[in-house]
């Protein structure tokens, strides 16, 4: 027997899950019940759920912004990074 959840969800982040499962060729209904599984074998959430330290969130907010510096690639960033 089946049944239906019905949820809201920013449209942006349905948008980009979407796209990636569909890569993955995984029905969204698929992965929601997948996610379910796992909360069932774990007998709780499946990932750790921490709040961001201040570094962390010192880093979000300059990112977000605008004030965050950006890279084109791996490379500039590690060039950065060694000063």
């Amino acid at each position: 027997m089946t049944t239906s959840i019905n949820t809201r969800i920013d449209s942006k982040v349905k948008e980009q899950a979407t796209k990636i499962l569909d890569g993955l060729g995984i029905r969204t209904s698929t992965a929601i019940t997948m996610f379910f599984r796992q909360i069932i074998l774990c007998r709780g959430i499946p990932f750790e759920i921490r709040l961001p330290n201040k570094t962390t969130m010192q880093a979000i907010d300059e990112l977000e912004s605008g004030k965050g510096v950006s890279f084109d690639n791996a490379e500039d960033l590690l060039k950065d990074l060694k000063g």
